[in-house]
């Protein structure tokens, strides 16, 4: 394999050879990384980037939700190539691996695939976290989330949303009946099995009122959740759809989210503010605010450019130039 730049030195060198040639655009990869090239549509996938914050193998684009946010709309497909691709890639990846998410769609609608999928993982990158992203509906079934505990891999982890401790606002939010109490029972049931589990929230017009309701649900029933993580609204997939229904500027619900995380630390929970920027967050969270944007849609404006905050500050989804706070400002 050579780069457009070096195609005429790498045929002189391997003239005995067949080479694939890549775009100079794909300069980003590098030693380690892993593509998948197929030669009958002469296409070229990058399946994992050695260099990357962060990992994530899409095993579905089948759900049971409709989320009015969904980043990666479902579709009602027969993909379960993509399980089994997942499944051959895992091992090819380097043992220091410092991350790897696993996300759909929803993951365990592949069935036994999602468990080969995890004990693969449990063999060839025993000491990297693995973290699922998962409506947790599954997970109602008491043996289900049994035979998830009983894969082994010590850092497994399964982020799971909830959105208002309403459940008509939930169910609203992620298009389905009935959803809000099958997530609860999966996460007990998780928990009952001593699996960790983060939860997860996003914040938009929807559900920022009710955020200190969510905490005090949180606080008072699922205390025992090793995580809970307030999100930034990312403008791609259904969300551009919904923008009348789920955009707000940011800096309009800083009391809410203040109050809910803060409520949420007292009780000595585990909290963090994902995808959100420095300059529209009281500044008593700035403790809990993560650079959670993934490096490939990461990017600045040129306020950050003068900011001294810059190098803690999360940045902007690069999908952000759609809808974006009017009070970014710079730290002096």
């Amino acid at each position: 394999m050579t780069f457009e730049e070096h195609q005429a030195e790498a045929e002189e060198i391997f003239s005995n050879r067949e080479l694939i040639v890549l775009p100079d655009y794909f300069s980003y990869l590098g030693d380690g990384d892993v593509i998948r090239f197929g030669p009958d549509r002469k296409a070229v996938r990058v399946l994992f980037r050695k260099q990357a914050n962060a990992n994530y193998f899409l095993v579905t684009e089948r759900c049971n939700h409709l989320c009015l946010m969904c980043s990666q709309p479902p579709k009602d497909v027969d993909d379960h190539w993509l399980a089994r691709e997942i499944i051959d890639v895992l091992p090819l990846l380097p043992a220091t691996t410092p991350f790897i998410g696993i996300t759909g769609g929803e993951p365990t609608l592949v069935g036994d695939d999602f468990f080969e999928i995890l004990s693969c993982a449990r063999d060839h990158l025993p000491s990297t976290p693995i973290h699922i992203l998962s409506n947790g509906r599954t997970f109602k079934d008491r043996a289900f989330a049994q035979r998830y505990q009983a894969i082994g891999h010590r850092r497994l982890s399964i982020g799971i949303p909830i959105y208002s401790s309403d459940p008509e606002v939930h169910d609203y939010v992620v298009q389905s009946k009935g959803a809000f109490e099958e997530t609860i029972r999966g996460i007990m049931n998780l928990k009952a099995v001593g699996a960790e589990v983060e939860i997860r929230a996003v914040v938009h017009k929807q559900t920022y009122e009710g955020l200190a309701d969510l905490s005090d649900f949180i606080f008072r029933n699922l205390t025992f959740v090793d995580h809970v993580a307030f999100m930034g609204l990312e403008i791609t997939g259904f969300t551009r759809a919904n923008m009348d229904k789920l955009w707000m500027d940011p800096y309009d619900y800083k009391s809410e989210l203040r109050a809910a995380v803060q409520y949420l630390a007292a009780a000595r929970i585990n909290v963090s503010v994902y995808n959100h920027q420095l300059c529209l967050l009281d500044k008593s969270l700035h403790g809990y605010a993560k650079q959670s944007i993934s490096d490939w849609k990461n990017e600045y404006v040129d306020e950050c450019n003068r900011c001294a905050k810059r190098d803690q500050c999360g940045g902007f989804f690069s999908s952000s130039n759609l809808a974006r706070s009017s009070h970014i400002a710079a730290f002096q």
